[in-house]
Parts: structure tokens; C-alpha cells; sequence
């Protein structure tokens, strides 16, 4: 196996670790591991790119976006929600550095607009599977 490889290898791991977690932990996006997964698999190994796509993690957070169907407004607002304060803390933290904070602001800004008209909302499989 050749060092590329091996650091894929160990970034997917470790994006499928950080991503598992962040389903739980409230203020840790799962979603950014989660694609960093599914790449670094993707570039390294067939057989851990095609476990990683037939796991629960893969299925419930990725499956949908990967697929071009998009997020559901849940997911949505979520992932904005978490990047906002994450970004927030950072943007007090950069008090003494008005570029820092300009920069976060705009990559921020970047963001929003993204999520909002750049990613389709569908409908959460709940709803669709509600008879009419």
C-alpha cells in the first residue's frame, strides 16, 4: 500500500469517528466528517468505500445530499445552526483581528445563502410515507 492510500485510509477513519459523534454531540456537525468519510474511502478502497455506503451513518446523513435529492429542512437548519455558533465564538474570540472577523463573516454569509438556495429541501420520509 502506498502512503496516499494510508492517509486516506486513516482520514476516512477518522471522519467516520468524528462524524459518529457528532450525530450525538448536539454542537458537533456530523454531516462535514461524514463527506470527508465517504471522499477519503472513495480514493483509498473500494471495499471500505462500499462498507461505508451500506452503513446506518451513511444512509441517514448522506445518502439523500449524495444522491442529488438534497437535505431535509431539518438537517438543514441544524448544520446552519451549528456552524452559526461555532463561528460565533470564533468571530468574539478574533475581537483584536477585524480581517479575521470580516473574513469569518463572509464565509459565514457564504454559507447561509448556500444552504439556503444552493442544496434542494426535500420533504422528511415521514411526511412522504403519510397516506393522502
Amino acid at each position: 500500500m502506498n502512503i496516499k492510500k494510508i492517509v486516506y485510509i486513516v482520514l476516512g477513519c477518522l471522519g467516520v469517528g468524528l462524524g459518529a459523534l457528532g450525530v450525538v454531540v448536539p454542537l458537533l456537525p456530523a454531516f462535514p466528517f461524514l463527506l470527508l468519510a465517504a471522499f477519503c474511502f472513495g480514493r483509498s478502497s473500494d471495499r471500505l468505500h462500499t462498507w461505508f455506503i451500506g452503513t446506518r451513518l451513511y444512509k441517514d446523513n448522506l445518502e439523500s445530499y449524495v444522491q442529488g435529492k438534497g437535505m431535509t429542512r431539518k438537517t438543514k437548519i441544524r448544520i446552519m445552526v451549528t456552524v452559526t455558533i461555532l463561528m460565533s465564538i470564533g468571530f468574539i474570540m478574533m475581537h483584536q483581528v477585524p480581517v479575521g472577523r470580516i473574513v469569518l463573516a463572509c464565509v459565514w454569509v457564504f454559507h447561509i445563502i448556500y444552504f439556503l438556495f444552493g442544496i434542494k429541501t426535500m420533504q422528511s420520509e415521514k411526511m412522504e410515507q403519510l397516506p393522502d
